[in-house]
C-alpha cells in the first residue's frame, strides 16, 4: 500500500493493528489501544511536544525525502 493511497476503515484498522502487534507484541498493542481510549489523548499536542524537536523545517523535509526514497512502496 502506498502512503497516500486512500483505503477503507477496515484496511486501516488491520494495517494499524498489525503494526502495533509487530512493534509491541499483541498484549502491549491491546494495552496501548486501551490507554489511548481511556485517556483524552491529543495526538496533535503529543506530536508537537515529541516529534521533530530541535529540527528545522529543512531538516524535517530532508528526513522525509530520504525516508520516501528508502521506502518507495509505502
Amino acid at each position: 500500500m502506498r502512503r497516500n493511497q486512500e483505503v477503507n476503515d477496515s484496511v486501516i484498522l488491520d494495517i494499524g493493528m498489525k503494526c502495533l502487534a509487530e512493534k509491541l507484541g499483541i498484549i502491549n498493542a491491546e494495552k496501548f489501544i486501551t490507554l489511548i481510549l481511556r485517556q483524552s489523548f491529543d495526538y496533535t499536542k503529543w506530536r508537537d511536544e515529541n516529534l521533530f524537536i530541535g529540527m528545522s523545517v529543512e531538516e524535517i523535509s530532508q528526513a522525509a525525502k530520504q525516508y520516501c526514497e528508502q521506502n518507495p512502496d509505502e
